[in-house]
């Protein structure tokens, strides 16, 4: 075999290599939804978003809930008996509100019991989709976030803060639109967390609620622990399954040259053995 037979082989193998490894990644997760849902006798959808790069150009491209999310979502729970309860696995930093609204409404609608578990946070239209759940199972340190609608790059409400606080005739056309925009935003969101909540909590705890996540009293991306989550009012409960972390090693971030956090990936006590230096008995 000559040399250029062996570059091309070695072209080929470094080719189908990525391939091969993705295909291992998804049957370990299916082998791990399929023993999640026998031990829970439920359906297990996960939605985890993670931040990919793109494989020539090496740009970072973040991913958010969309359109595609929702329909593929909306399949699955059209799949499942309206007896079989849902688990979903949310790990977003948000995204369209229109594709969270759709998979929250879906989820409220579905008759069984719907838990949510996030392991690490749900932003944004995470947190909206995590409203339609009848139990939130959060990590300790995982967190929920406000609500509140964006225009673009800014809040809808910091956006009416502008007429609150200029004279009309002082504020360019563009931002008078903006801010009927997200006056109706801002009703939009609210009316859609009253309705998630309404069968969950009495209906002025519900109205309370809404107004505190959709209303802009924080900024978008303040982190709603889960012992505030459950100040607030919201069904939160920290006992995440061990297999929830195992899938979520199975959605590794897109390998860089050098990882951002290393350890060693095996529990550690406080009375483990330390190994002696390399070469000593």
């Amino acid at each position: 075999m000559d040399i250029l037979s062996l570059f091309w082989i070695f072209i080929i193998i470094s080719t189908l290599q990525p391939v091969i490894r993705q295909r291992m990644l998804e049957a370990q997760r299916l082998r791990l939804f399929d023993l999640l849902e026998h031990k829970r006798k439920s359906r297990v959808i996960a939605l985890i978003h993670r931040q990919e790069t793109l494989s020539l150009l090496g740009f970072p491209l973040v991913r958010y809930i969309s359109i595609e999310d929702s329909e593929a979502v909306l399949r699955a729970i059209k799949l499942t008996d309206k007896d079989v309860p849902i688990d979903v696995i949310l790990h977003t930093p948000g995204g369209l509100v229109l594709a969270a609204e759709q998979i929250a409404f879906a989820l409220d609608k579905h008759p069984a019991r719907v838990t949510v578990f996030v392991p690490h946070y749900a932003m944004s239209g995470g947190t909206l989709i995590a409203l339609a759940a009848d139990e939130i199972v959060m990590d300790d340190n995982a967190v929920l976030g406000p609500v509140d609608p964006q225009l673009g790059q800014h809040p809808a409400a910091s956006i009416l803060k502008v007429l609150e606080r200029k004279p009309i005739a002082e504020v360019d056309d563009d931002t008078v639109i903006m801010a009927d925009m997200a006056e109706k935003a801002l009703r939009q969101v609210h009316a859609t967390v009253v309705g998630l909540l309404r069968e969950k909590m009495p209906a002025d705890r519900a109205e309370q609620l809404a107004t505190t996540l959709s209303s802009g009293i924080w900024t978008h991306d303040y982190p709603i622990l889960a012992h505030e989550a459950r100040e607030l009012g919201l069904p939160v409960t920290t006992d995440v399954p061990e297999e929830i972390y195992h899938i979520m090693t199975l959605h590794p971030q897109t390998a860089q040259r050098r990882p951002s956090v290393e350890y060693i990936p095996l529990p550690r006590s406080r009375n483990a053995e330390r190994p002696g230096p390399p070469g000593h008995g």
